[in-house]
């Protein structure tokens, strides 16, 4: 799930800031989702974009919006980016598949913990939890519980997911084998096997929202923090650290940062595709010669 971008520059002419004002407190009012702390100048042409989708101007829209009750779900819909592929950054699932899962799979043999817990923060249309999903069960042993969350905002695109069907495009990075293996023609597209989608559980959840983060071993949360304020990036990074045991990781997009003093807490364990390991909470957990995160 993300916000699209903030970008410069004056007033829409059919969607003045007042009228935005006005949208922004009726998607509080009917969705509980809060605009405001998102950057919002991508995310005004989309609520302007789905105005003209209605043939409405501002001020009409606004009327929609207070009118119909299903509208703020429909627009909420449109401000959640979901265009995602399976295996999205392939060398990124590369090392969540040589280091990253094997390395949890080890500390849960040691510590005779009988499960791991993934958790797909923003998971759009599925396909990253899917194939999370795979992976787990290629590399997982039968005796331990996979227990794998994906959530978003909306609840169309979730629906969506649940399904898991999807046209070819979108499964232009699965390895062939499992393509064969995991999926099944159907209509246009292709049918997740059923197995797999069980594998999933699907829940709405705004990362604004008060409340603790679900615990986790493993958090993804690709692209979607660069669509919040610095403010709520820093908050929600730090929300992470405390869902995550020393030893988890988390994930983020290749064009994000982390930010502010919950930095601190991670190690850039492959700097480069954006995986962090979470650290203890002090600095002695450190081995000799190892920075923190940077």
């Amino acid at each position: 799930m993300s916000i699209a971008r903030k970008d410069s520059g004056g007033d829409d002419p059919e969607f003045p800031e007042t009228t935005f004002a006005e949208v922004r407190a009726l998607l509080l009012e009917r969705a509980g989702f809060d605009l405001g702390h998102y950057k919002d100048g991508c995310a005004r042409r989309r609520v302007a974009r789905r105005a003209r989708t209605c043939r409405c101007d501002g001020a009409a829209y606004v009327r929609r919006l207070r009118d119909d009750p299903a509208e703020a779900e429909a627009l909420l819909a449109a401000l959640t980016i979901h265009v995602s592929q399976f295996f999205r950054n392939p060398s990124t699932f590369d090392h969540l598949r040589r280091q990253v899962l094997p390395a949890l799979i080890e500390r849960a043999r040691r510590t005779r913990r009988g499960e791991l817990r993934l958790w797909c923060a923003g998971c759009a249309g599925g396909e990253e939890p899917y194939s999370l999903a795979l992976l787990a069960r290629e590399l997982a042993p039968p005796e331990l519980a996979l227990s794998l969350l994906a959530t978003d905002l909306s609840p169309v695109i979730l629906e969506r997911a649940r399904e898991g069907l999807y046209e070819p495009a979108r499964l232009a990075q699965v390895p062939e084998e499992l393509r064969e293996r995991y999926f099944r023609a159907e209509g246009q597209g292709f049918r997740l096997d059923r197995e797999i989608r069980r594998m999933v559980r699907f829940r709405r959840q705004d990362l604004l929202a008060p409340g603790e983060y679900p615990r986790a071993d493993l958090i993804l949360c690709r692209n979607v923090l660069i669509y919040f304020s610095r403010p709520e990036q820093e908050r929600i990074v730090d929300r992470f650290a405390q869902a995550l045991p020393p030893g988890g990781f988390l994930v983020i997009g290749r064009a994000e940062n982390l930010f502010g003093a919950a930095r601190e807490r991670f190690h850039g364990e492959v700097p480069r595709e954006r995986i962090y390991r979470r650290l203890e909470d002090h600095s002695a957990s450190l081995p000799q010669g190892v920075e923190r995160c940077v």
